[in-house]
């Protein structure tokens, strides 16, 4: 299996989180984090379809690298709440 990343399914811009200074992508929550292999030969993108089965491409690629912190969740800890039951079901397997 190719190498996993985290993407987040964003919410649509919360107006009242956002100020003059901020950039629309910083008003942007994600609604549910998945897990995505990544694309092939690319390791820096997301494969098409999260480990849940839904299309990637409107979500976004999350900074955070599940390989890079090993003995850690896959997903960032800020974002527990909002993990996709079905892509972490497939996680601890």
């Amino acid at each position: 299996m190719s190498e996993i990343v985290v993407v987040y399914e964003l919410d649509q811009p919360a107006a009242a989180h956002a100020t003059r200074d901020s950039s629309p992508d910083e008003q942007r929550l994600p609604r549910r984090v998945h897990a995505a292999p990544t694309a092939p030969g690319r390791p820096d993108a997301a494969g098409p379809r999260t480990l849940c089965g839904k299309d990637t491409f409107a979500m976004e690629l999350a900074p955070w690298r599940p390989s890079e912190d090993p003995g850690t969740r896959w997903y960032p800890a800020e974002y527990a709440p909002v993990v996709c039951p079905d892509c972490d079901a497939v996680m601890e397997i």
